[in-house]
């Protein structure tokens, strides 16, 4: 191999690295122009070149693996928490970027194949297979739609209005196509290649502009005061309680605290997911003196609780989001549908636990997904809210989340806490604000050892329990706003960008004056 070589991956590397400074908390998205260019420019004189479709696909994968490697270390930190399994930390940071860089080994290696020899249909044809490549990684097997490169421009609210629309894996592709556009102008400066470059910022400024208008139709919509005001808690409580046996008492005591109920006040409150160690929906009825010395009619309990059925002989374990009177009486449950692998369930169950791998998952068996997401009603005489529950993970899905948009606000509740001071609980943090664009509705999330927040449809963080702190959040009025487009017809839009860039592609390669 000669040194050539060795020069060209580790320049790969390196501005997957680079491009990973543009993700939350960060969110350097001007350093998207320089890598994305560079790397389009890098695989256009690849191409020109005799160079075969296996070192393309590991030209992608080099810097796919640059990018994730650095951007999703904190996977590993999950791992520490059990001393049994600090010895798989090196494996995981290393294999999880290994496996997610082969979906971007396809993009170049598709690349390769499908290469038109015109400029424009070129740079095209690349931004399509990206998008199209990372709309798989995140929804092939459990997908996994982690750090699309539209997270780089999630502080910039005003342009993510447009999410509302055409959803994030179509604001994704736009984003790849605005920052790979400079590579156009600096191989072949012309007119026409001038007009695609202005027309990708031309189309950014659309989005800012429609983001304003946005915002101050919003401003303008008189808010409606509910019933009942709705509480988050954000706690910040160890995981250890989880190996230490800690007393489930002192836990909920804890979290009464924290919660300050007042008797008389009409409230909701919201506690973290799976909050209570080692209680179940069954047990947690132990409690109910503890709950009627705290709290009274007025008030109703959203607790984020593991729960069990048996069937067939066999006892199934669910993460729920479970609805409570107060003396604990069940009204209503959610069961977690997207479950994270690993970390609830063990792909191959049976295979692995031979291997002594089950402790992965607290050494229980594997949660169960739930058989299906629908919308909880919360129903007290002269009120009703509808509410679509997500539990941890299953905020990260775009497009994924709703069949109809009939429901009042969205109630997220997460456990940050086994990636412990890091990037991590952030980057899960921001995809709340996407969701909340999408759907055009009020996202309240209480975590434990994370961000509590009231997220509303403009993406704007109303009100917050910052990251590594204790204390509540009260929603007491909302705007409605119509159905966005994006919460009626999802990733159907997406497919209708698809079809755009491959007419587009076809259109500019019957240009028989366009020079490569």
């Amino acid at each position: 191999m000669n040194i050539k070589l060795y020069t060209d991956f580790l320049f790969l590397i390196i501005l997957g690295v680079l491009t990973s400074l543009s993700l939350p908390p960060l969110n350097y998205f001007f350093i998207n122009f320089l890598t994305f260019t560079s790397f389009f420019l890098f695989l256009i004189h690849r191409s020109n070149q005799n160079i075969n479709n296996k070192l393309f696909f590991f030209y992608g994968w080099l810097f796919g693996f640059g990018y994730f490697v650095t951007n999703l270390y904190w996977i590993s930190i999950s791992l520490t928490h059990d001393p049994n399994f600090k010895f798989l930390i090196p494996l995981t940071i290393i294999l999880i970027p290994s496996f997610l860089s082969i979906f971007y080994g396809f993009i170049t290696f598709f690349f390769k194949i499908f290469k038109p020899n015109k400029l424009i249909s070129s740079f095209l044809v690349f931004s399509l297979i990206f998008g199209i490549l990372e709309f798989i990684r995140g929804s092939i097997f459990t997908g996994f739609p982690w750090n699309l490169i539209a997270y780089s421009l999630s502080n910039q609210l005003e342009v993510l209005s447009i999410t509302s629309i055409i959803g994030t894996y179509g604001f994704n592709l736009f984003c790849i196509s605005l920052f790979t556009s400079p590579a156009i102008l600096i191989l072949k400066f012309n007119k026409k290649n001038l007009g695609v470059f202005l027309l990708f910022l031309i189309l950014f400024l659309i989005f800012y502009l429609h983001g304003l208008s946005y915002k101050e139709k919003f401003k303008k919509i008189v808010p409606e005061s509910y019933d009942y005001k709705i509480r988050a808690i954000g706690s910040n409580i160890g995981l250890d309680r989880f190996y230490s046996g800690v007393d489930s008492i002192l836990v909920i005591k804890d979290l009464i605290k924290i919660s300050e109920p007042q008797l008389g006040n009409k409230t909701i409150f919201i506690w973290p997911e799976g909050i209570l160690p080692n209680t179940s929906q069954e047990d947690l009825k132990e409690y109910s003196w503890l709950f009627k010395e705290n709290f009274d009619q007025n008030h109703i309990l959203i607790i984020g609780v593991n729960s069990q059925i048996v069937k067939n002989g066999t006892k199934k374990y669910f993460n729920s989001l479970s609805i409570y009177d107060y003396e604990l009486n069940l009204l209503s449950s959610y069961n977690k549908k997207n479950l994270v692998p690993f970390g609830e369930f063990l792909p191959f169950e049976n295979f692995l636990t031979k291997l002594g791998l089950r402790s992965l998952t607290n050494n229980y068996q594997s949660f169960s997904s739930g058989d299906l997401r629908e919308v909880l009603e919360i129903k007290q005489p002269g009120f009703s809210l509808k509410i679509l529950p997500l539990i941890c993970y299953e905020i990260i899905y775009s497009g994924k989340l709703f069949n109809n948009p009939n429901f009042d606000l969205i109630i997220n509740i997460s456990e940050d806490g086994w990636f412990g001071q890091s990037i991590g609980p952030k980057q899960h943090f921001v995809h709340s604000i996407l969701r909340a664009i999408e759907s055009g509705k009020y996202l309240i999330r209480s975590s434990n050892n994370g961000i509590a927040a009231i997220i509303n449809p403009l993406g704007n963080i109303e009100r917050s329990v910052n990251y590594s702190e204790t204390g509540y959040i009260d929603l007491k009025e909302i705007k409605t706003i119509q159905p966005t487009i994006f919460s009626l017809y999802g990733n159907k839009i997406f497919g209708l960008l698809i079809l755009l860039y491959i007419f587009i592609i076809f259109s500019f390669n019957k240009i028989k004056y366009e020079q490569s």
